[in-house]
């Protein structure tokens, strides 16, 4: 029999579902104001009244999944509209009166339901949770007075048991909200202000990329019509990250945000692939005035003036006039402006000559100069027109051209950039994603990007070298950041390094840096068995805390060479047994054979990177090493350490982020010794 209480909460949450229905239907059936007729103003405004209409569409779709509430608080006195309680969930809720049902998350009243405590109530009597099935149906709630209680504050136990009951419900498919369990310490940067930008070092488990998203989230509610001109945009390290972060964002109401990785957001087509340490120099910092001197290089010295005809008269610029205008322009604004500038300027001296002579000449007539074949003459030969390619490739090839321009670089290094075999011209030439970054910048020199987005996140940014950063910061030159990263899990060799030197390339060298490292999410076994590994890959930081233990959580399971791939299929059906997802992570070059091991032996696998649309359903999936960051799952299976440390330059803190993917239980299958940092 189902207790009075809870099927009065039942019967509110049908009852705040049929008012989201019409609210929904309200909208839809809603018509769009038509202004005008084929005026472009007008056909402007009639597009965007019907966007604005899609996006409140989407924002009241009530998804069938996602519990419409999750929290409840309870006052001493009414708080709106004479309340005694407000329910809070992902989106606000009316009864078609303008009474409001559901109060969402982000809204200042609250504010209570993640920060009151016994010390300071806020005027909230009790905190109530909710508990919900996969289907989104209310299971139950638990009550955690604020007055009353324990001695010398709440009793944390209730707090503590719902947040580790929400954490370690089984899952599949993409990752979800944290909306309900999101604490204090991740409150303050959920709710920190648009600016200054906020850069936030997260331990694996501390929810930094859930953090992240609930920010936007925030942000679009609190600055949406500043936002709403430059936009927001998610960079992610690759298409797997982004597949399995696309739901939580709409689940809180938000469509209109674009995610996207670095590679797409550059959109130049790549066909070619660098060395370890070529790939290293280009995402270099120091790239920045190699390519700025390799540019410049191209404006030479005027040896002759102008002469200027018009009619029967003659006007003259001399040479060392000319020589004064290249000097006064040369890297005081990007190239091509300077090249129109200085058509301008000879011109200018043309008009005085005029203006001397008692002509009355207009700004036509300077124009018509500025374009005239003696001006456009030495704009060629002292500032030519030039393309990034052009620039690029000429430096790519031309050892002496690269040796002026890279006095910075060690003659090694510059060895290390030069083609070995360079295309016969810039407009053949093959461009690795290193040379997309510095073609960006390039473009950039030449002429400056216009537009900037309101906001952008960065998520795994640690991995992102100091062009990759400086290409993203020109793209948000006015707007705001939030920047996600672990040092430990900078796996690249380009990384840019600590935390204020990423914000100074991004040019947000004002950004606040904040840290957690407390993992809600990681089990304690498993966190202090990564650790071991911190002080050789980041002795820098300090090590995280678990807050939550889980018996049987860190297994390790030595194979023989001859029977790994059957131990490996052993231990992933073992996993099965148990709920939730369970992932199998190998190094890059195991992965797919181990994948065609165990659907060998009668398991329904999937393969991250090559059948995305399966992870949905499918409880099993095999991750390639390089692919595992920002991921997580119920329980993991990792097999042999030793060959993901080996396959790569920096492979401890691969096996860093490998070893910290698991919400509940690591199992560990080796052949090979373990890493002697983990013994």
């Amino acid at each position: 029999m189902v207790e009075p209480e809870l099927a009065s909460e039942r019967a509110f949450l049908a009852t705040a579902r049929t008012a989201l229905s019409k609210m929904y239907a309200e909208v839809v059936d809603r018509d769009v104001q038509v202004i005008g007729g084929e005026d472009n103003d007008e056909r402007f405004t009639n597009e965007a009244n019907q966007r604005a209409k899609e996006m409140r569409t989407h924002a009241l779709l009530d998804l069938p999944d996602v519990p419409l509430f999750f929290g409840r608080l309870d006052y001493e006195h009414g708080t709106i509209e004479d309340l005694d309680q407000i329910y809070i969930g992902r989106r606000h809720v009316h009864d078609g009166s303008g009474v409001p049902l559901v109060i969402d998350w982000r809204a200042p009243v609250s504010v209570p339901f993640y920060r009151a405590t016994a010390s300071d109530r806020r005027r909230v009597v009790m905190r109530r949770r909710y508990g919900f099935s996969d289907h989104a149906d209310l299971t139950g709630f638990e009550d955690e007075p604020l007055i009353g209680g324990v001695e010398g504050g709440v009793d944390s136990g209730q707090a503590d048991k719902f947040l580790r009951s929400e954490i370690e419900r089984p899952r599949t498919g993409p990752m979800r909200d944290i909306v309900a369990t999101i604490q204090p310490e991740q409150d303050d940067l959920v709710r920190a202000p648009l600016h200054p930008s906020v850069c936030v070092q997260g331990a694996p488990g501390t929810g930094k990329t859930a953090v992240g998203l609930h920010r936007v989230a925030y942000l679009l509610y609190t600055e949406r019509e500043r936002l709403g001109r430059g936009g927001v945009v998610i960079v992610g390290p690759n298409r797997s990250f982004l597949s399995y972060i696309r739901k939580v964002l709409p689940a809180l109401g938000e469509v209109d945000v674009r995610q996207i990785t670095i590679d797409e957001l550059l959109t130049r087509p790549t066909a070619a692939t660098d060395a370890t340490e070529a790939a290293r120099l280009k995402g270099d910092a120091r790239m920045a005035d190699v390519l700025r001197r390799a540019l410049w290089s191209y404006v030479g010295t005027p040896t002759e003036g102008v002469l200027y005809s018009k009619g029967s008269r003659r006007y003259r610029v001399h040479d060392y006039e000319v020589v004064d205008i290249v000097s006064d322009l040369r890297e005081s604004t990007r190239y091509a402006p300077g090249r129109n500038a200085l058509a301008q300027r000879i011109a200018h001296v043309v008009l005085v000559r005029m203006e001397e002579r008692a002509e009355s000449p207009d700004d036509r007539v300077q124009n018509a100069v500025a374009r005239s074949k003696p001006v456009k003459d030495v704009l060629d030969s002292v500032w030519p027109r030039v393309f990034p390619e052009q620039v690029l490739h000429r430096l790519f090839s031309d050892a002496d051209f690269l040796a002026a321009a890279a006095t910075d670089l060690t003659a090694e290094e510059r060895t290390a950039l030069l083609w070995p075999k360079p295309a016969r011209s810039w407009k053949s030439a093959k461009w690795s994603f290193a040379d997309t970054v510095l073609l960006d910048e390039l473009e950039d020199l030449i002429e400056r990007r216009t537009g900037s987005l309101g906001h952008l996140v960065l998520d795994e940014a640690q991995d992102l070298s100091a062009m990759q950063l400086r290409a993203l910061g020109r793209r948000c030159r006015t707007g705001s950041a939030t920047v996600l990263g672990d040092l430990a899990q900078a796996t690249t060799p380009w990384a840019a390094g600590p935390w204020d030197r990423v914000l100074g390339h991004l040019d947000k060298g004002d950004g606040v840096v904040a840290e957690l490292d407390r993992g809600f999410r990681v089990p304690a076994q498993i966190i202090n068995f990564a650790a071991k590994l911190l002080p050789e890959i980041a002795p820098t930081l300090g090590t995280p805390s678990g807050v939550r233990t889980v018996a049987d959580a860190l297994s390790i399971v030595p194979a023989d060479a001859s029977t790994f791939a059957d131990q490996v299929v052993a231990e992933c059906r073992a996993a099965l047994a148990g709920e939730g997802s369970v992932a199998l992570i190998a190094a890059d070059d195991q992965v797919v054979a181990l994948r065609d091991a165990i659907a060998a032996a009668g398991l329904e696998v999937a393969l991250i990177g090559e059948t995305e649309d399966e992870i949905d359903t499918v409880r099993l999936v095999c991750v390639p090493a390089t692919l595992a960051k920002g991921l997580e799952f119920d329980a993991v299976v990792v097999a042999e350490p030793a060959h993901i440390v080996a396959a790569e330059p920096r492979g401890l803190h691969r096996l860093y982020v490998v070893l910290t993917r698991a919400v509940s239980r690591l199992q560990i299958v080796h052949a090979e010794p373990l890493p002697a940092a983990l013994t």
